[in-house]
């Protein structure tokens, strides 16, 4: 039976079902991309990139990025040529849509589930899986991944292979922003949930084992959203911002997020060797996306370097409210483990998203990051950027492409082969290589998978391959490349 149902959903007028963000259906297998300029010989491997993206016109909400079912879109590269293809993320719930031809799960704000008559008694009355967000290898594995939850894996091919587990070590499953030491090989992952504990995080060593098992944090004791995680060589660093589960209010036709300012913001540092958590706190922000962290200096005592994105407060949906418009910026804050206090300083005050660095720097000092950004030129939706700007924490300054008509996506870093993971002197070796993303064009629907040089960003895309059909605008992914 159907729990609550909001009245007079319209998914015509929901902006982030329109435009650059409408979801296709289409699967395609594209041979051989029409190249514009030439793809570099040294990029052998696969650009893979996960998103939200309905497999059929969504019923009660839509809620942008939480809601919508995973596509995948990779651009395999080798030999200066290209191909693609696109997947969707077919979990049991997609799979018995596909069988209904239409949607029988409501957005997650609508809380409308489908009963054992339409599902079958296992699938009815439960959420659907939303592996929508990101994708990540490790140890051999492709995993889509979802907010909190389990992933699924995929094959080589974009094939889905079914839910992950980690042998049911992991039943809960992890969030959508693992981290992977690149000296270790261990990914560190976190999950929260709904009941106790709400916060857990576990390790996954090099050879895709659970070394850790979930772990609970100590000092959370309701139901919290946190979408991502940073790493350093010490610790695992989660950011607590006071956005709130309230599923009474959900169950009422209300908002299941709850923004609490006055419970102020806090970081927990927690010790990789399973050692005492450490906490800090400071006035409420939100974040969305972590850049990077390091320890600055030897022993428990010493500093932690944290670089994210910076928000005022949690926005989620469509458009801003004029009266209460949100500002963020790129944020270094220098964390006291000791005193439990954090310094912030704002480095650049740019309306940006997406940031990535160099994964092979994930969690040692970096020098650029890459972010999503806007002119100021023209209109977008939360979410949509038409620009990529590099921020040069060496120097403080910055430098931007303008993409012009084009909306880009989350840029994506690929060394140049050779280069040695995690060294503490990276020699330059964060502008040998390129940075990925997809575009789409705002006046015409046209698709680009475009490399930008390391080196000189600045000055735009030194290859463009068209993609035959349009890519929407999602969220998170990564570069494979084929030595590994």
């Amino acid at each position: 039976m159907n729990t609550h149902v909001r009245p007079r959903f319209d998914p015509t007028r929901v902006p982030h079902l329109l435009g650059t963000f409408a979801p296709v259906s289409e699967e395609v297998d594209v041979a051989d991309l029409e190249v514009t300029g030439e793809l570099p010989d040294t990029l052998d491997g696969l650009y893979l990139r996960n998103g939200p993206n309905p497999r059929f016109t969504p019923i009660g909400s839509y809620l942008y990025p939480i809601d919508g079912d995973g596509m995948l879109h990779g651009v395999w590269l080798s030999g200066g040529r290209a191909r693609y293809r696109n997947r969707f993320v077919r979990t049991p719930a997609l799979l018995a849509e596909e069988r209904a031809g239409r949607a029988l799960w409501g957005g997650l704000e609508s809380m409308i589930m489908p009963d054992s008559d339409q599902v079958g008694p296992e699938l009815a009355g439960t959420f659907r899986d939303l592996p929508d967000i990101n994708v990540v290898r490790h140890a051999g594995r492709l995993l889509a991944l979802a907010e909190s939850a389990c992933p699924f894996r995929v094959d080589s091919e974009l094939a889905t292979l079914g839910r992950e587990s980690f042998g049911g070590a992991l039943p809960a499953g992890i969030t959508a922003h693992p981290k992977i030491d690149p000296v270790t090989g261990e990914m560190v992952v976190f999950c929260y949930g709904l009941e106790p504990p709400y916060l857990t995080w576990s390790v996954i060593d090099r050879h895709g084992a659970v070394g850790r098992g979930p772990t609970p944090v100590d000092g959370v004791d309701e139901p919290m959203m946190i979408h991502d995680m940073a790493l350093t060589d010490r610790y695992a660093v989660l950011v607590l911002a006071p956005a709130f589960f309230d599923l009474a209010a959900a169950m009422a036709g209300g908002s299941f997020l709850s923004w609490r300012p006055e419970r102020g913001t806090r970081v927990a540092l927690i010790p990789r060797d399973g050692g005492p958590l450490r906490w800090a706190s400071d006035e409420a922000f939100w974040v969305w996306h972590t850049v990077n962290a390091y320890d600055d200096g030897p022993g428990a005592d010493a500093p932690v370097v944290l670089d994210y994105v910076q928000w005022s407060r949690l926005m989620l949906g469509g458009a801003e409210d004029d009266n209460d418009p949100v500002s963020g910026g790129l944020v270094r804050a220098r964390i006291d483990p000791v005193a439990g206090s954090m310094a912030r300083t704002l480095l650049d005050d740019s309306r940006v998203e997406f940031p990535r660095v160099d994964d092979r720097r994930i969690g040692r000092r970096h020098r650029y990051t890459a972010l999503a950004t806007e002119t100021g030129r023209t209109d977008l939706l939360p979410g949509e950027y038409d620009a990529v700007r590099w921020y040069d924490s060496e120097t403080g300054t910055s430098r931007v492409w303008s993409a012009g008509n084009l909306s880009v996506g989350e840029p994506v870093f690929a060394p140049e082969p050779g280069g040695s993971p995690g060294s503490t002197d990276p020699s330059g070796a964060e502008e040998r290589g390129h940075w990925l993303t997809f575009a789409t064009d705002r006046t015409d629907g046209s698709s680009w998978f475009l490399v930008v040089p390391a080196e000189d960003p600045a000055s735009g895309p030194v290859a463009r391959a068209r993609i035959p059909v349009r890519v929407p605008l999602g969220l998170h992914g990564c570069w494979l490349p084929t030595e590994e």
